[in-house]
């Protein structure tokens, strides 16, 4: 048997109240953080902070609630929460059916892992919104970014 890749996770994390909770297994597709105004609201901050996974390396346990709505690129992008607490636990884009978005919140005491590379629509960033100054910023997706 192979021994498993230092990058090979295996997580459990949940929504707020713990209704909800979300297994992800594997590698770490990629590491960011969203300035668009969308995650701004949601996260009532400057930026999310979020992982992709493959689809099938990500398993919820529990009935979310979900919410489509149409992005400025022309993708559905569809965020699913915790009916009770309101925690979003994971999105998905119809522009990357095979991946699926992760605010590594959910990991909240398990997410020292979480190491992002860059910071996307930094157009819509808030000045007092405090990134590192190392990550590259870009205005809206990175070309190889399927988000």
């Amino acid at each position: 048997m192979s021994k498993p890749s230092p990058d090979d996770l295996d997580l459990q994390g949940r929504c707020d109240c713990g209704a909800i909770s979300l297994e992800a297994r594997g590698q770490v597709v990629s590491m960011f953080l969203c300035s668009c105004e969308n995650c701004q609201r949601t996260s009532g901050g400057g930026h999310s902070s979020v992982a992709l996974f493959r689809t099938d390396a990500v398993r919820v346990v529990g009935a979310t609630k979900s919410y489509a709505r149409p992005a400025k690129s022309g993708a559905t992008f569809i965020r699913h929460f915790c009916p009770e607490c309101g925690t979003t636990v994971l999105a998905h884009s119809s522009r990357a059916p095979a991946l699926r978005i992760v605010p590594v919140g959910v990991f909240a005491g398990e997410n020292t892992w979480f190491k992002p590379n860059q910071l996307i629509f930094s157009r819509t960033h808030q000045t007092w919104d405090l990134i590192a100054d190392h990550l590259p910023w870009h205005e809206t997706y990175r070309r190889d970014d399927r988000a």
